[in-house]
């Protein structure tokens, strides 16, 4: 496998030494100023803002500084945003260049559109190669749950505990709902069922591994019994983001796959956060030899420009033209040039394959700082895409919230940019990060975890 690193990515490597680098103890005050005027008007912040409201003022690479002059390692990637690092030159000239030529046209056609389908059609597996293009991962959802029913002629959808697709009310419903603002109802035709989660599973063999044909056996068990059999498609993400990195076991998909086949349902895969380098591959189910019926792509799509993707099979493809597929926003200019500029730095990079070398080494890591500290759990990786559990007790595995909370706010202290997600701390640096800077990251929340354990244990 070939880790090398071009030189035109050296900008990536440049003066790495000095950061973390703080200078005033975050949040600073002129951070703690911005954030009170703005939270004035600006309401609604999610929880990592809240648990540390630090204001950013530049991002490079993959670096943050913040208006009190605090320069940060970004193990978030604005949450899995700039896969590429934060202003990428290629990515930034090719959306200047369209802001200053032609920044919407509607749905009508152009040349950076036509050249970034064609593009997409060579590098996706199987047969995607029906595109429509969106600016928000969930709208991209929408899409596919739309192009679901489309194509099946049915409308039931099947999603997994602990999944997120969304904030619209499709979306949540493929989810939990725990707001009175949906009046705690699902849309009708909306299903849960469990998912294998290779550190808590629902059920296991007499060897103690997870009994994945359980799994299936269940899903089929629900759909006749708990369904009225009109069920369109299966959605759910390959790994879970917001559910804390949740890895599934390598034969899960496969059959899962399988199991769509012979039942005449779709599969999607929700790839907004899993899709475009973050794991190493294309699509994170290439890990697995999948290929969905259908799919949504964003967030590292365009680097941080807002611009996502619903891609679907060969079979499928005339499906978009029953739904109203076009919209404002997607597949404008500026952001047509921010994907396929993505696209080729990927490839001309060879990042594919540095991010699994990248995930290699953090693997090592994270398995070493397991070893060391009782109160992590059970620690994941796969590409760029991290997560660490931390519990109470090994034995029971009792979530450790409060713990899970200092950790990541004294790691951020000490310049760690990241993502908390109760117990689970989530970790998605940009794939073009080097080794050492990754080590300098784990190493600042190993340190972390060990002040939670003489704090809190």
């Amino acid at each position: 496998m070939s880790t090398a690193i071009s030189s035109t990515l050296q900008w990536a490597r440049t003066d790495l030494s000095r950061y973390p680098e703080i200078v005033v103890p975050p949040p600073g005050p002129v951070s703690n100023d911005y954030h009170r005027r703005c939270t004035k008007y600006f309401k609604g912040l999610s929880g990592q803002v809240k648990l540390f409201p630090v204001a950013f003022e530049s991002g490079e690479a993959c670096t943050l500084t913040d208006v009190d002059g605090n320069k940060y390692i970004d193990f978030s990637s604005g949450i899995y945003v700039t896969t590429l690092g934060h202003c990428h030159p290629k990515v930034s000239e090719a959306v200047a260049k369209y802001a200053g030529q032609l920044m919407n046209a509607h749905d009508f056609t152009t040349p950076i559109k036509t050249r970034l389908v064609e593009r997409l059609a060579e590098v996706l597996p199987g047969d995607l190669s029906g595109f429509q293009f969106y600016d928000a991962g969930t709208a991209a959802v929408e899409a596919g749950m739309r192009v679901l029913r489309a194509a099946s002629g049915r409308n039931e959808m099947i999603s997994c505990y602990y999944d997120f697709h969304g904030k619209t009310y499709g979306a949540v419903s493929l989810a939990q709902i725990r707001s009175q603002v949906y009046g705690r109802v699902r849309a009708p035709g909306s299903h849960l069922v469990p998912r294998p989660d290779t550190y808590r599973p629902e059920w296991t063999k007499d060897d103690g591994s997870i009994d994945t044909d359980r799994y299936i056996a269940f899903y089929d068990q629900y759909i006749d019994r708990a369904t009225v059999g009109d069920v369109a498609g299966f959605v759910l993400e390959p790994i879970q983001g917001w559910g804390g990195s949740i890895m599934p076991p390598d034969d899960f998909f496969p059959k899962l796959r399988k199991y769509c086949d012979e039942n005449g349902i779709l599969l999607m895969a929700d790839e907004v956060l899993t899709g475009w380098g973050r794991t190493g591959k294309w699509l994170c189910l290439e890990h697995w030899g999948v290929v969905p019926d259908v799919v949504s792509i964003g967030k590292g799509f365009g680097n941080g420009f807002p611009v996502t993707c619903v891609a679907v099979r060969e079979p499928h493809k005339e499906s978009f033209e029953k739904i109203s597929a076009s919209s404002s926003y997607g597949g404008n200019p500026m952001a047509c040039a921010a994907a396929l500029a993505s696209t080729e730095v990927i490839e001309e990079e060879n990042l594919l394959d540095y991010c699994l070398a990248l995930g290699e080494h953090c693997t090592k890591i994270l398995a070493g700082m397991k070893e060391r500290h009782p109160m992590i759990g059970d620690v994941r990786c796969k590409g760029a895409l991290m997560g660490i559990e931390l519990v109470k007790d090994r034995q029971t595995k009792e979530p450790f919230t409060k713990a899970g909370e200092f950790v990541y706010q004294h790691a951020f202290r000490n310049g760690l940019a990241w993502i908390p997600a109760g117990h689970i701390l989530r970790m998605s640096p940009p794939i073009v990060m080097d080794f050492d800077t990754a080590a300098k990251g784990l190493e600042i929340i190993e340190e972390a975890i060990g002040a939670a354990e003489k704090a809190l244990m």
